[in-house]
């Protein structure tokens, strides 16, 4: 069998039962998660253009999109709910040889499990097979994709289809066509991400997962797609020859080495080579009483891409939130001045913020050679601040909060997920979600039921 037959093999006969109860929570764990990031992004500027664009197009009421309550087709729901989770930069981090936020793809198993009439027992299956697949392709190449100038979209083409085509009830030949179609067509660049940011960077990958569940459909009226997509003439492997491909990785353990237990959380709404850093400065922030003015100067020690993608001339004077959540020297400056870095550190009040400017004229970020022989395996940050009489403080960290070396609890998941909800829906609202998500594959309950717990009241 080809590559994407195997794949469809394993995604169309995985049980719930036969999933352990730590992969099951992680799945609940994310779902949570995500609602909160959505939420907390469903006001943004950006996010209300996303929208209109949508409800313009209208559509067959098949779907829900979270906040509104809007009704329309599958592919336009699970666009718009990807663009929710995503748009903060503040969804989970999974990131071996290339990186990537799986929770993007949980909305092509909302959308297309809604359409379909699915339970949410059917749902915590979907998310798991888009956990289990989307990690596997971020270890099988070497380098990363990413680090050859592609963006991660260009693996979730390859694996929302057939999230999206479990959840429909496709055969296995319809759900490898499926993925053919798909992953002829969404190849993404990894110029959204990188010199001046924008709306794109948050859109790349909810593109890569309304596009699967845009290929499920037409695959379930039979129309075909390539078989070896990735192994075959001109497909993946052959095309891009700049990295080595081990597409045994793509397959070893599916089914009985269940990945999604490590993947990692955002302890912060920015870009995440960020995290290890903005810990360290919040760790000597408070350790040392540090304040705005009595700081001479921060160096900050990291990797190669962190020097350069993260702290181009472009990052120290961001006009954008997308340029902001992206820019290293400006997480920095936020978390010395605040002492703390959220969604509204990147209001245009902040981006503006004489004392945060100030602060960035104090900042230097270097690439490091032994940081970057432990990369991606260990993301290392040293910060050094320097006061104004001329004490220096220096500290190291390896594993951000969130990683699974360094986990967030049960408790900082809500916690989270409240401080997004805050403002969107009301705190009774917000336990009915906490409840239900945390029971979700227990109770005979429909996902179209579930998602009237995510409208704004």
């Amino acid at each position: 069998m080809s590559i994407t037959e195997q794949m469809a093999e394993f995604a169309l006969s995985l049980h719930y039962e036969s999933i352990p109860a730590n992969a099951l929570r992680e799945a609940r764990r994310f779902m949570l998660d995500s609602i909160g990031c959505a939420l907390a992004a469903s006001k943004n500027e950006d996010m209300r253009a996303a929208y209109r664009y949508i409800q313009k197009l209208g559509g067959t009421p098949d779907a829900t999109v979270i906040g509104s309550g809007l009704k329309t087709n599958a592919p336009n729901a699970a666009l718009m709910n990807a663009l929710l989770i995503r748009a903060l930069d503040y969804n989970d981090i999974f990131w071996k040889n290339d990186p990537s936020h799986p929770s993007d793809i949980i909305p092509a198993a909302l959308a297309a499990g809604e359409k379909a009439h699915k339970n949410t027992q059917a749902l915590l299956v979907g998310i798991v097979i888009a956990y289990e697949l989307e990690l596997r392709w971020c270890l099988a190449a070497n380098p990363g994709v990413r680090e050859v100038g592609w963006h991660h979209a260009t693996l979730t083409q390859f694996v929302s289809p057939i999230v999206a085509a479990r959840m429909l009830g496709l055969n296995q030949q319809q759900t490898v066509a499926a993925t053919g179609i798909s992953g002829s067509s969404h190849f993404t660049l990894g110029g959204v991400v990188a010199g001046h940011l924008t709306n794109m960077k948050n859109t790349a990958d909810p593109m890569a997962t309304e596009a699967g569940v845009r290929a499920a459909l037409l695959a379930a009226e039979n129309y075909s797609g390539p078989v070896q997509v990735v192994e075959g003439k001109e497909g993946l492997v052959e095309v891009l020859h700049n990295v080595a491909w081990d597409t045994e990785k793509l397959l070893h353990g599916l089914g009985k080495e269940f990945l999604i237990t490590q993947c990692g959380f955002k302890p912060f709404p920015t870009e995440a080579l960020t995290h290890q850093p903005i810990t360290v400065v919040l760790n000597l922030r408070q350790a040392h009483n540090l304040s705005p003015n009595n700081v001479k100067k921060i160096l900050v020690k990291t990797t190669t891409r962190g020097a350069d993608i993260l702290s181009d001339p472009s990052k120290y004077k961001p006009t954008t939130k997308e340029t902001a959540d992206h820019s290293l020297p400006y997480c920095i400056a936020a978390a010395m001045v605040d002492g703390k870095v959220l969604p509204s550190s990147f209001s245009g009040s902040k981006l503006t913020d004489p004392q945060i400017w100030d602060m960035l004229k104090k900042i230097k970020v270097v690439a490091d050679a032994e940081i970057d022989s432990l990369f991606p395996a260990t993301k290392r940050a040293i910060v050094s601040v320097t006061t104004t009489d001329g004490q220096t403080f220096t500290e190291q960290v390896d594993h951000a909060k969130g990683s699974p070396e360094n986990p967030m609890s049960d408790e900082e998941v809500v916690a989270k997920f409240k401080a997004n909800a805050e403002g969107i829906i009301n705190q009774s609202r917000q336990e009915e979600i906490i409840a239900a998500t945390w029971k979700l594959g227990e109770e005979e309950v429909l996902i179209e039921e579930f998602m009237e717990l995510l409208i704004g009241i």
